[in-house]
């Protein structure tokens, strides 16, 4: 699949995945008129509590969707994150209203990932009494080939095998992507080598640690912690030793145990939701083969540290969109969708892997030395308003967006949204 081949512009585009990344993209398509089969594996949309920050320029590339205001008034608007130490206590605060001259939205947006996917489907339903939008649940991706005029995806569901066809394939199938391996696309990296868990609690724990933010990344060299607060929950998210059995991680008196250790309470702490998982740096080798690409933890997966994962795939996403409606328009098919490959696997690897690696690696450093020049180092940064503002535009992917770019296409001559959309 290494050349482009010509495209029926009244094809739909097939997008794999209904997670939040698959669901954007197929949104966004929508709402430039141009058709689109969503495929998913599962029966229903899938409710992951995994990722859940929003950031400023994926705020305004939602915003385009007509969705922010509502996940406004579901999530939890977080303008200051803390960097921490499990000894010294607060370190810096960092402060995204810093960037309130460059931004609509000048801070984090926590809402739980499901919360997105749920808006978007429901907006994806409602399409579906137009010709733009068809969903297929429960449909398993056998293979992907080439056709005169497209891309063609073989699916099964519980009637039995069927064949889609598209102009294009957007891979949004997540880090084990079957799109990806069907093709054959590498995938390098390296796999850390202990586990993540979070445990979801529904303890303020403000109420435990005196000045706590809504956002915390908190430096130990015996165990590092990731503190982070929806609506819905406060999480903790920390590592989990190589030799400790998964079933011995997600036991309650062991997820009491660590929370106990992260602040004393006396009754205990209520847990409302656990996941323990495998956490990786790896970057597709190309996101792009003739017209199939691939978009999201399909492409590139990271640490969770920063929270940027989600948001990249989203751009990901709107990018590769608006390059087919440019297409469909009579762009020039190769150049658009190379520049879309070469581009966003630059931001997977010199933004989204370089920081979500330096940053994990900053919270579990064990050398006492250079804790403290980490340490110095932070305070410095949020001391001189200059380094403290663009230490925020990288942190919140302002600086990757502002810098690459996101594609723009025709702005749809009626924006609005189907009959009971969200």
């Amino acid at each position: 699949m290494s050349m482009t081949i010509p495209t029926d512009a009244t094809a739909p585009v097939l997008v794999v995945g209904a997670g939040p990344v698959g669901v954007t993209a197929a949104a966004e398509l929508v709402r430039h008129g141009v058709p689109v089969v969503l495929v998913e594996a599962e029966p229903e949309p899938k409710t992951d509590w995994r990722a859940s920050t929003f950031h400023p320029p994926t705020l305004e590339l939602l915003g385009e969707l007509g969705i922010v205001d509502r996940m406004i008034a579901e999530g939890l608007v977080v303008p200051r994150f803390q960097h921490r130490d499990r000894d010294a206590g607060l370190v810096a605060e960092f402060d995204f209203g810093l960037l309130r001259d460059e931004t609509a939205y000048p801070y984090r947006l926590q809402l739980n990932q499901q919360h997105l996917v749920r808006m978007l489907v429901e907006r994806l339903r409602s399409a579906e009494s137009t010709p733009l939008a068809r969903l297929v649940f429960g449909a398993r991706v056998l293979g992907v080939r080439e056709t005169g005029d497209g891309v063609a995806v073989t699916v099964r569901t519980d009637d039995g095998e069927t064949e889609l066809h598209g102009s294009h394939l957007i891979g949004a199938d997540g880090a084990n992507s079957t799109v990806r391996q069907t093709l054959g696309i590498g995938f390098e990296g390296h796999t850390y080598p202990e586990r993540f868990l979070i445990v979801s609690t529904s303890t303020d724990l403000r109420e435990m640690i005196p000045g706590l933010a809504d956002v915390n990344y908190v430096a130990d060299p015996r165990e590092w912690l990731f503190l982070l607060h929806t609506r819905e929950s406060w999480r903790a998210v920390y590592p989990v030793p190589v030799d400790q059995p998964r079933e011995v991680a997600l036991d309650p008196a062991t997820l009491q145990a660590q929370l106990q250790k992260i602040a004393p309470r006396a009754d205990g702490y209520p847990i409302v939701d656990r996941q323990i998982y495998n956490v990786h740096q790896r970057v597709a080798s190309t996101f792009r083969l003739g017209n199939v690409v691939i978009v999201g933890d399909a492409a590139h997966i990271n640490s969770p540290v920063g929270g940027v994962g989600l948001n990249s795939g989203i751009h990901d996403a709107m990018d590769v969109v608006r390059r087919i409606v440019r297409i469909r328009a009579g762009a020039d098919a190769d150049a658009e969708l190379t520049a879309f490959a070469t581009v966003r696997r630059r931001v997977a690897l010199d933004y989204v892997q370089a920081d979500t690696h330096r940053n994990t690696e900053r919270l579990k450093e064990t050398d006492p030395a250079r804790r403290q020049a980490n340490q110095d180092e932070l305070r410095a940064i949020v001391a001189d308003p200059d380094r403290h503002r663009s230490w925020v535009r990288r942190a919140s992917l302002l600086e990757s967006v502002r810098r690459f770019g996101i594609a723009r296409a025709p702005e749809p001559t009626d924006t609005s949204e189907p009959a009971g959309a969200a």
